[in-house]
């Protein structure tokens, strides 16, 4: 189903197609009037009561533009290459949807693709091959940019290399800054500078930070990273397009797709559906505070906040968490449609969780057994939806008067995303020393820390320190600030999570 606007930009990679973005999107650049302005409809979730079970975002995803095309609606998906380590692994899905909801080749997507994800983390694993000899010929005195892994292993939480004389660490491929660069650029050129940009290491005599193009031929880089920059073409089981492109995690890292790959969509698609990783606290408020707000991505025209009948009913102290995501969006003027993901036996609940649904003021739930039914069980229910994205007229555009001052940012966050005001974000012990290092070193290299995109990185099962207590004692804690300089980032450690190799696979 390559359209044949992209011909010319395609080949074949084994059994998959892999597209020039990059090159389409200059086409488009010097004819804008020939291609389309597709709409971006967000798919996002409640907060799962475990992290490692998945409320049904990709199979929602796949059934929704399986509907959207039965309903003679041009639309397509955008979706993240799942992680080998965690949803490959099988012990929360492929990440590739399932049942009558998935791609045609699930198992090409779930166990690696054509490969980009390797390619990323050897790309940052090269560039602290260089950082280690920096070490030996005196440039650096210490590396700062971590090796990566995808796949988990507890002795990488702890490593020292050289017999011992030199501590390295390891962070998950998805949260890695290479990762972080692919997903946001919009060109070879761009990542070529963003790699440059990178924060190597300290100078040994003066303590001073030390940037990856001060030593380094970036262009080795990036013969590295290869077709990592070129999105993936598949299908799903009924023939509807969808693009896959990058992998990071939602709550560690951006949680969305490659940005080159939801532009092309949108140019070829009249709705483009995105799935953000996590919850709306995770992946989906990272595309709105940072690939909309910060790097000029679409304000979506609507949302689906998926859940598990499960995840929003069962317990009374969590309840509060899948209203707070679908109020949120509808309160910056998101149209967001409740989805609700049943699972076998379900289906009898579906009038007492409409009524739920209507008390709470929300919009007509969307509700199927995706797994089972696909597209088809969504079709009928789509009228409201069509009609809302139908009329979208792009006039609602993300506030671009934030305050730049770092902590401003984050205790809008806190407060916008997790629902905690400023007056009980706490900042741990040692805090504020590490973030006044933190604005001394992007000083150094000439970058205003407060332009840096603010990026959370927090447990994915929890929007604050305790979910469970009541509203008014509910806080945030703030315990580590790290500087992604290549990324256009800086990153804030709130809660709990792990960017290193997990101890097991959850």
């Amino acid at each position: 189903m390559i359209t044949s606007e992209l011909k010319d930009f395609t080949y074949t990679f084994g059994e998959i197609d892999k597209i020039d973005a990059i090159g389409f999107l200059s086409r488009v650049k010097q004819s804008p009037e020939q291609f389309k302005q597709g709409k971006v409809v967000l798919v996002t979730a409640s907060t799962p009561l475990k992290a490692s079970r998945g409320e049904g975002k990709t199979t929602t995803t796949i059934a929704l533009i399986d509907a959207l095309r039965r309903r003679g609606v041009d639309a397509a998906a955008v979706l993240r290459q799942p992680s080998m380590g965690i949803t490959a692994a099988g012990s929360k899905g492929g990440a590739s949807g399932g049942g009558k909801s998935t791609l045609s080749h699930p198992e090409i997507a779930d166990w690696g693709l054509t490969g980009e994800m390797a390619r990323i983390a050897d790309a940052q694993n090269l560039l602290v091959a260089f950082c280690e000899k920096a070490v030996d010929d005196g440039i650096l005195s210490d590396i700062l940019i971590p090796r990566v892994s995808e796949t988990p292993s507890r002795s990488l939480r702890s490593v020292r290399v050289d017999g011992g004389k030199l501590a390295e660490r390891f962070v998950l491929t998805p949260a890695s800054e290479m990762m972080q660069i692919v997903t946001l650029s919009r060109s070879v050129e761009e990542i070529a500078e963003r790699v440059g940009n990178m924060i190597a290491g300290t100078a040994p005599e003066t303590g001073a930070p030390v940037q990856v193009k001060d030593f380094v031929d970036v262009e080795r880089i990036i013969r590295v990273i290869g077709n990592a920059v070129q999105p993936a073409y598949m299908e799903s089981g009924e023939g509807s397009p969808v693009y896959i492109h990058c992998g990071p995690f939602g709550n560690v890292s951006l949680g969305i797709p490659g940005l080159t790959a939801v532009d092309m969509a949108c140019a070829l698609h009249d709705v483009v559906v995105v799935e953000a990783g996590y919850g709306a606290d995770a992946g989906g408020q990272k595309w709105l505070d940072i690939a909309s707000r910060e790097f000029g991505a679409q304000w979506p025209a609507a949302a689906v906040v998926v859940t598990r009948a499960t995840t929003w009913r069962d317990d009374p102290q969590l309840q509060w968490r899948y209203p707070f995501a679908v109020n949120r969006l509808e309160e910056l003027g998101i149209a967001s449609f409740p989805m609700i993901n049943l699972w076998e036996g379900e289906d009898g609940e579906v009038p007492q969780l409409r009524q739920t649904a209507a008390e709470l003021g929300f919009r007509n739930p969307i509700a199927g057994n995706l797994w089972r039914d696909g597209g088809e069980g969504l079709v009928a229910q789509l009228d409201e939806f069509i009609d809302v994205v139908n009329n979208a007229d792009g006039s609602i555009r993300p506030d671009s008067n934030l305050s730049r001052d770092f902590m401003d940012t984050v205790t809008w966050i806190c407060e916008k995303a997790y629902g905690v005001p400023s007056d009980r974000v706490i900042e741990k012990d040692g805090f504020a020393q590490i973030l006044s290092e933190e604005k001394q070193r992007a000083e150094q290299v000439g970058i205003d820390f407060d332009s840096l995109a603010v990026l959370p990185v927090k447990s994915p099962a929890t929007m604050t320190d305790n979910d469970a207590a009541p509203e008014s004692e509910r806080t945030v804690t703030l315990k580590k600030v790290e500087v992604h300089a290549g990324a256009g980032l800086v990153h804030v450690n709130v809660t709990t999570s792990l960017t290193t190799p997990m101890p097991k696979i959850v």
